[in-house]
């Protein structure tokens, strides 16, 4: 666990550069240049950023060279991710002033708030033959209602599956990519959610049907089986060519996800990390929040932080538990080697809010739980404490504060920690963050004007805060 917080940067400092790898060689073909040259010159942007994942930055220079030639417009190569390399990282390329993102590599496909985007996701070799080999040994039944998922990269291949399985299978249904919200409200019996679109006939719901995903096992495919965690999964893998029925317990997954709804529960100092910046209504899911929690007599503090890790989140003891503001894929953060436990919106609506009921649905897409949206449940009338039936925690078995405050969000004192603690109006402080803040040693920088005297520079420690050159000599 140490190390998870601290190393020594020695393997930074030693690793070797080389040069870089030569670009691949069918540069159209691969990253599709001529219809990104003709997404620009139909947009009439003058400027456009590339994002690329960490795994095709090495041709990154090679492509925007490609796009700049076509085109005529001013092309950027955006460095590094603000958040998940899957959503498209608008604050970076507002630094440069783009006017349009070209997305390249898996996507979680978003929506995205003020840029136009176009999302080229590359085409991973998929032997099809062996994929539909596989399908027929996994669902010999050839009534049997299936939906035939598949991650972005193999999306080009389902065109060609379909006319190999649809003759043979009368009740499959092969899923749609679709990038950005289709307008106005999804039909009786289409499903849309993640990027994906497909109809039903049938009726019944989902959970008369099973789930043959096409990619490799990551955080898309648990997304899809936790949120469809009633439909019986099977995937094909096409790095490796074999199948097979996924045997991740979906149940204990959830059952670890209600533990941490419960530890939310508990908990009294909340941090909302914003894990995105550019997925449509992160602002209002953020205010949403900040609301749900004032109900719920906690305290919440806003933190931005860029990609979350272990080292980074410790920095704030004072705080219980974390809520992840991000897209669906990125929300299910494993935080097994946290300092506190990370949870999703959604699980923090379970835990605050008392309208809200398990229903064995499990949403990731914080949009879902929005006003107008098709999960929310608005909170219920406040309770006076002294009327507060009271809860005791199943992690400590001690009975559960009830809400610090009763007094309505636009009667409490703005900008301040102090509320009313009893009828005699006696004010208590009830921001723990503050009290451990009062405790601690050190507190940041203090100026002391005109108290402490001018000195003459002089040389400072060489080397890094972990291991300057001279801390050997200095113990000896």
């Amino acid at each position: 666990m140490a190390t998870a917080f601290c190393t020594d940067g020695e393997a930074a400092l030693r690793r070797a550069l080389g040069p870089a790898p030569a670009p691949r060689g069918d540069i159209d073909g691969c990253y599709e240049t001529g219809r990104a040259a003709a997404f620009v010159r139909g947009g009439g942007f003058r400027k456009v950023a590339l994002q690329f994942p960490d795994e095709l930055l090495p041709d990154a220079a090679a492509v925007a060279a490609r796009l700049e030639a076509e085109s005529g417009a001013e092309v950027s190569v955006l460095g590094d991710t603000t958040y998940g390399s899957c959503c498209v990282d608008e604050v970076a390329a507002e630094h440069v002033g783009a006017e349009a993102v070209v997305h390249y590599g898996p996507a979680c496909l978003s929506p995205c708030r003020k840029l136009p985007v176009l999302h080229i996701f590359g085409q991973q070799p998929l032997d099809v033959g062996r994929c539909a080999e596989v399908f027929r040994e996994l669902y010999p039944d050839r009534q049997s209602r299936v939906v035939v998922l598949s991650d972005v990269v193999y999306a080009y291949a389902m065109g060609e599956l379909e006319q190999q399985l649809c003759p043979e299978y009368p009740n499959i249904v092969f899923s749609q990519v679709v990038c950005g919200d289709p307008p106005g409200p999804a039909p009786p019996g289409e499903v849309r959610q993640f990027g994906r679109q497909f109809r039903m006939e049938a009726a019944g719901g989902l959970q008369d049907w099973a789930m043959f995903y096409v990619g490799a096992e990551g955080l898309a495919l648990t997304n899809f089986m936790l949120t469809w965690n009633r439909c019986p999964f099977s995937s094909f893998n096409p790095a490796t060519g074999h199948g097979r029925r996924e045997t991740l317990n979906v149940n204990r997954a959830l059952m670890r996800r209600l533990y941490l709804v419960e530890r939310a529960r508990d908990a009294r100092v909340v941090g909302i990390l914003v894990g995105t910046l550019g997925v449509a209504g992160y602002l209002d899911v953020l205010q949403h929040l900040r609301q749900l929690l004032r109900w719920a007599g906690k305290r919440s503090y806003t933190l931005a932080v860029g990609k979350p890790n272990p080292a980074k989140l410790a920095n704030f003891p004072e705080v219980d538990i974390f809520v992840l503001v991000a897209c669906a894929q990125n929300s299910l953060l494993d935080s097994s080697d946290f300092y506190r436990p990370v949870v999703t919106p959604y699980e923090l609506e379970l835990a605050c809010n008392p309208a809200r009921e398990w229903t064995g649905n499990y949403l990731t897409d914080f949009r879902d739980l929005l006003p107008g949206a098709c999960a929310h449940v608005e909170l219920p009338p406040a309770v006076p404490a002294a009327e507060a039936v009271p809860d005791v925690s199943l992690i400590t078995g001690e009975m559960r504060a009830a809400h610090l405050c009763d007094l309505p969000a636009t009667q409490l004192p703005p900008s301040t920690s102090l509320a009313c603690r009893d009828q005699t109006r006696a004010l208590a402080e009830i921001s723990p963050a503050a009290s451990f803040l009062e405790s601690r040693s050190w507190r940041g920088l203090e100026q002391q004007l005109g108290k402490t005297p001018v000195s003459k520079a002089v040389q400072g420690r060489r080397g890094i805060a972990i291991a300057y050159e001279d801390e050997g000599r200095e113990q000896s």
